[in-house]
């Protein structure tokens, strides 16, 4: 007899087979003999070890033994160091703490060991237990191994997709882009890495594809590695290279498909067949294992990827390539999105600078300096603009403007609303009508749009500053519509903000838009800006008005001095609008290239009006002019004379062109018509068109000036903007 766990007695064979004796209704357990429970113990899928009080190992099942490829027999008495140098971290030394403090303590913990076998690395997580003898003594310890390299390579691999879909595509940067993805692959599984993009991708145009190309050219976008700085690259970042169409990385780019390989002699000898610089490059750094995976995405071919190991002693495995293509994969459609806006945005860039000024205007009323920097933080090209407008009798617009939104559409709103505002402009307009006239074509390209469309309502919401320069009086005659007010520098350096009636942004309709006028001292700047200047996060507009103020107030010693200061003082590194700065000094016409005659309304003033302007012209060393100003100025007295009323007046003004003007107190406007053979008059307007470069009509508070131009030869060419 023999007692059973709980002290009863359980009858015995002997033989270990089990009893036929029963107690109530349950049958007894069965007992296995030592050499029953050494066979289920080898028989067991996973490794088991028992490890004494003496620190040696005691027992191992058959799993045991087959984990580390030595006989069961032969591992008793080892020290776990002794079982397997390679089997656990540091040689056993961790092991060897493990076992310690579970004999100490009595308590269990796990333990995890990474073992190369075969050329891949496996994971393997133990159970180490407490045993304990009848008096409940800590006697050993037993070691429950389990292999779990799945669980593992599942587990970082959606850590490390986890992290690039937090990390990479942070911009709408190409390199940018690329840059996250060698640093992420660097921080994780490989010791150096590159990635190259073909160059028409760098370009932001659609890529070409990689077959029946016998080189295929490649822009080095971004390369990392674990050492500090990157090893000596044959290429460096931002060069342009090839590689051969029958070269490893040419093959993988045809095929499509990720590789992977061991650098022994036999690869190598190949690679220096074909490319020998960069098979040299690599025995130099020692690289022993390469991954080449294609940057595709869309079904079209980006780029390609390298990953290489040096400093790491084991080569890739599967589990590393199927990780690099998933990284390099979602990597690939953050390339082409920023791909896609690179050429967007090349495309609103080269639409907005083809609709601003190409050249500077043929004036000299102001001298003009302007800064335009479209937005860097991946918003997109907005519609910002400026622009300089020569009017009749020497003066001069200046006008400031801002689409809201960004892209083609507000880019291509700018400029119609640009060439609408040179078209107002040049039928002499009051800067109060002509806000009013474009604030309906505003709402005519609004209604234009279809309401439930991507685009429609963008083109309300447009705000714009008209102003009106005449250097032969000084004044400055300006309106604006959800503009900011203009800034004033005087002579002597005090700053103000010109206070202008404020009107709604164009688009609104219904409200209307009033004028301002102000006499300007000769040598004033007067800056017009967007909003992007004054606006941004994290910053006051009063204060930045306030700076603003202070920087136009500081000598300078060229107008570019000034704008670069500006610039460089209140727009960040990373703007999120765009600025747009027009600052314009005045200038005063002189005796000598201003005169100016009041005249009665009396036919016999002709005459007196001819010589008076044959006399300044001779003054002026203007004498092959005399013949026809005195034509032009006949026709246009006598008209005023006999169609218009008090007050009249002759203006002569030597600018970019000599200028004739007839001011006269009637609002009728004059009509160019081609006079019949037997008509004794009409023929006074077709000969001044006929004699002048140009002629036209425009109105003030107190009648209308008609005016003509005739060129000047030896007039400077402004050049270009």
């Amino acid at each position: 007899m023999r007692r059973d766990g709980t002290g009863g007695a359980v009858p015995s064979s002997g033989s270990g087979k089990p009893s036929e004796g029963t107690e109530g209704d349950r049958p007894h357990a069965y007992r296995p003999s030592d050499e029953e429970r050494r066979r289920i113990l080898d028989q067991l899928p996973v490794p088991v070890a028992y490890f004494g009080r003496d620190r040696l190992l005691a027992l191992a099942n058959r799993a045991a033994a087959e984990s580390v490829a030595r006989p069961a027999e032969s591992l008793v008495g080892l020290l776990p160091g002794e079982v397997e140098p390679g089997l656990f971290m540091e040689g056993g030394k961790g092991l060897v703490e493990a076992i310690e403090r579970v004999l100490r303590t009595g308590q269990g913990e796990p333990y995890e060991t990474h073992l190369v076998m075969e050329g891949s690395e496996h994971i393997l997580q133990a159970a180490m237990s407490p045993v304990r003898n009848a008096a409940g003594e800590v006697e050993g310890v037993s070691v429950v191994t389990l292999d779990t390299t799945d669980q593992f390579w599942a587990r970082r691999r959606l850590a490390l997709l986890n992290k690039a879909s937090m990390r990479i595509g942070s911009t709408l940067d190409v390199g940018r882009t690329a840059e996250e993805l060698a640093e992420l692959a660097v921080e994780d599984f490989a010791d150096f890495v590159t990635v190259d993009l073909l160059s028409e991708v760098v370009a932001g145009d659609e890529a070409r594809s990689v077959l029946h190309r016998d080189s295929i050219s490649f822009h080095r976008a971004a390369q990392c590695s674990v050492l500090e700085g990157c090893p000596e690259s044959i290429v460096a970042v931002g060069e342009t290279h090839a590689y051969d169409s029958d070269s490893v990385v040419g093959r993988t780019l045809i095929r499509g498909e990720p590789a992977r390989m061991v650098l022994d002699e036999v690869a190598l000898r190949r690679w220096t067949t074909i490319e020998p610089v960069r098979s040299q490059s690599m025995r130099d750094h020692k690289i022993h294992s390469v991954m080449v995976v294609p940057l595709r995405a869309r079904g079209v071919i980006l780029g390609t990827t390298l990953f290489c190991r040096h400093r790491t002693p084991g080569a890739f495995g599967a589990a590393d390539l199927q990780l690099a293509a998933e990284l390099v994969s979602r990597a690939a459609v953050c390339v082409d999105n920023a791909r896609r806006y690179t050429r967007e945005r090349a495309t609103a860039l080269a639409l907005q600078r083809s609709l601003l000024p190409r050249r500077a205007a043929r004036q000299r009323a102001v001298e003009v300096t302007a800064r335009y920097l479209p937005n860097t933080d991946g918003a997109g090209i907005g519609g910002d603009w400026f622009d300089v407008v020569p009017l009749s009798g020497a003066r001069v617009a200046l006008v400031v403007g801002d689409v809201v939104g960004h892209g083609l559409h507000a880019s291509a709103t700018m400029g119609r609303l640009r060439t609408a505002v040179r078209t107002l402009a040049d039928v002499d307009l009051a800067p109060d009508e002509l806000l009013t006239q474009l604030d309906d074509l505003a709402l005519t390209l609004d209604r234009e749009q279809p309401a439930d469309g991507p685009e429609g309502g963008q083109v309300a919401g447009a705000t714009c500053l008209y102003a009106v320069y005449d250097p032969a009086t000084g004044h400055c005659t300006m309106a604006r519509a959800g503009h900011p007010e203009p800034v004033l520098t005087r002579p002597g350096g005090s700053a103000e903000q010109l206070r202008l009636p404020p009107g709604p942004p164009l688009g609104v309709g219904g409200l209307p838009f009033e004028s301002a006028e102000f006499e300007l001292p000769e040598n004033s700047r007067l800056a017009l800006y967007t909003d992007g200047l004054i606006e941004s996060a994290g910053r006051d507009t009063g204060q930045a008005l306030a700076e603003l103020r202070d920087l136009l107030g500081r000598p300078a010693h060229s107008l570019d001095e000034v704008c670069d200061t500006v610039m460089e003082t209140l727009v960040p590194e990373h703007a999120n609008d765009d600025v747009a700065l027009l600052l314009a000094r005045t200038r005063r016409l002189d005796a000598d290239h201003y005169a100016s005659w009041d005249l009665p309304s009396d036919p016999a003033v002709v005459a007196d009006a001819r010589r008076r302007v044959a006399a300044q012209l001779a003054a002026w060393g203007l004498d092959d002019a005399v013949f026809t100003t005195e034509l032009v100025v006949s026709e246009l007295v006598t008209n005023a004379i006999r169609y218009g009323g008090d007050p009249i007046r002759l203006r002569l003004i030597r600018d970019t062109a000599l200028i004739c003007e007839v001011f006269d107190g009637s609002s009728t406007a004059p009509h160019l018509r081609r006079a019949r053979m037997f008509d004794e008059g009409g023929r006074g307007l077709l000969l001044v068109a006929s004699l002048t470069e140009r002629w036209g009509t425009r109105y003030n508070g107190t009648g209308k000036a008609i005016w003509a131009e005739q060129p000047l030869t030896g007039v400077e060419d402004p050049g270009p903007a």
